[in-house]
């Protein structure tokens, strides 16, 4: 073995397999991302195999997934109840992550409100949808153009200091609104579009490891979000990101017990 390959060899066994979210909640950074378990098309309505969806993710449980993402608008709501009934009496500790501030009344409509009012009520519906007493990370979906960032962040600390949600998180942001947030309080996470085709996150990506805040890329096998299929193969993609930056959890969704375990398998690719 050449002392290039040995060196090759030694930063690949130290990538670490797991991140510490806010500093405190350690997760695997093999993750799921659960938007798929919708009705079709528009990820809009109940998942139609409901059994297979909760054996779904008690597979991913088994298989050592245990950092799960979620939103308020996938269903609207019927994700964070499948999660619920899925996974709230699961004997290996579970992390859930989900969003509020976006709401979607009708298949391919969207509407943003980042009002303190709103994110107070999405915040109380899914304590009652995934069936807990605080919810381990919730983020901000989209920055709502009519309500300023710091509005809607002071919402989500109020419902930290009240014990109802634990870390604070943020999507679809850049740098600038990340550091306004961060003036308000500190932030878990940030959840952009990021992969291997699509790399125009990287200066974020490299900030948030600065910062100890985790960077979670929605659309890691450049899939389109409206649509089924994947554009990158799977298991090189997903090891890529993981080898990326060690503050990149990775949220693969699938509705396949098979690709759920080829998505887990991509560790053994890094």
């Amino acid at each position: 073995m050449t002392e290039q390959q040995n060196g090759l060899q030694t930063v690949m066994t130290t990538i670490q397999k797991t991140f510490r979210l806010g500093g405190e909640v350690e997760v695997n950074r093999l993750g799921y991302g659960a938007m798929r378990l919708t009705g079709q098309p528009g990820n809009f309505g109940p998942y139609p195999d409901w059994e297979q969806g909760k054996a779904l993710l008690q597979r991913a449980v088994e298989l050592g997934v245990n950092f799960f993402d979620s939103a308020r608008s996938y269903g609207p709501e019927w994700v964070d109840k499948l999660l619920g009934e899925a996974l709230h009496s699961s004997a290996s500790p579970v992390v859930i992550a989900t969003k509020g501030g976006i709401d979607k009344p009708a298949p391919g409509r969207i509407q943003v409100d980042g009002s303190s009012a709103t994110l107070t009520q999405q915040i109380d519906q899914a304590l009652i949808n995934l069936k807990v007493e605080r919810i381990d990370l919730f983020q901000l979906h989209r920055v709502d153009p009519n309500t300023p960032i710091e509005v809607s962040v002071e919402a989500l600390q109020q419902a930290q200091t009240a014990g109802k949600i634990r870390l604070i998180g943020l999507s679809n942001v850049d740098r600038s609104q990340l550091d306004r947030a961060l003036a308000i309080a500190p932030i878990a996470a940030v959840q952009n579009r990021f992969n291997q085709a699509e790399r125009d996150q990287e200066a974020l990506v490299d900030y948030t490891a600065e910062k100890g805040i985790a960077f979670i890329p929605y659309g890691p096998l450049g899939a389109n979000p409206m649509k089924q299929g994947a554009a990158l193969p799977a298991q090189s993609a997903l090891a890529w990101l993981l080898q990326r930056s060690p503050n990149i959890i990775v949220i693969p969704g699938t509705t396949s017990l098979a690709h759920l375990e080829e998505n887990v398998a991509a560790w053994n690719l890094v």
